[in-house]
């Protein structure tokens, strides 16, 4: 399980000394006669099925992945639900105090990036590992080698290890660029970053198959990536 940050257990304190109990009464009143909510905050998100049989993965455990999948990615998802009719009942309450929204709005960001960011990890699982297509040939040409790229990479997502956090290899529109960018949670990264690449350093991902040993789980992801999925998300990032 992950270690919760002094920043997260804040927040969540925030949340549930105040914004839980207030946005519990404004949901029942806005339940009494305001209508459906805004798709904004319908609250109605629902998980992404695996894209690959979690079994015939090559070093990551069917059990890990489920586990994974089950727990951690669809506990985001129904926690992202909850907060987003919570920002719902608190809208319709002109006296919600801002402390509590601001707790609201806290969870609803750290709710959402786990989810993308989960997303986008399972959804490049599957493959066999082996790079191909136009981010090879970028890769290659803007970190000098593509084995080079792959050695930062590796650094990168070591220097989380014992921690918590996510590597993400991703492409910035803004500069045209390709980096490993270091996430220490579910809300850090790269203004106007596109994700190509992201791998959950939390230990909930590894600890089942590997205790401690996190390099031997960025091996085992390594090898399992689909490339056809990282190059056609580096397409559409440029495009």
């Amino acid at each position: 399980m992950s270690i919760m940050t002094r920043r997260q257990a804040i927040g969540t304190a925030t949340l549930t000394a105040t914004g839980i109990a207030l946005a519990g009464n404004a949901g029942a009143a806005a339940a009494q006669g305001n209508g459906n909510p805004a798709a904004a905050f319908a609250g109605k998100r629902a998980p992404k099925p695996l894209r690959f049989n979690p079994a015939k993965l090559t070093g990551l455990s069917e059990r890990l992945i489920t586990s994974h999948w089950d727990n951690n990615y669809q506990g985001s998802v129904r926690g992202l639900n909850t907060i987003e009719t919570r920002l719902a009942a608190a809208m319709a309450d002109p006296d919600f105090p801002p402390v509590a929204y601001a707790g609201l709005k806290r969870e609803e960001l750290h709710r959402t990036g786990s989810v993308v960011l989960h997303e986008y990890y399972f959804d490049a699982l599957g493959g066999n590992g082996n790079p191909g297509g136009s981010i090879y040939e970028a890769l290659d040409g803007w970190f000098g080698s593509f084995a080079a790229w792959e050695t930062e990479f590796r650094r990168t997502a070591m220097s989380l290890a014992g921690g918590s956090g996510w590597c993400i290899l991703s492409y910035n529109r803004h500069t045209a660029s390709l980096h490993n960018y270091w996430a220490s949670d579910h809300m850090h990264g790269a203004i106007n970053g596109a994700p190509l690449i992201a791998l959950d350093m939390y230990e909930h991902s590894f600890h089942m198959d590997y205790g401690a040993a996190a390099a031997k789980y960025v091996d085992a992801f390594m090898v399992n990536l689909d490339w056809e999925v990282v190059d056609a998300r580096y397409r559409a990032a440029q495009a």
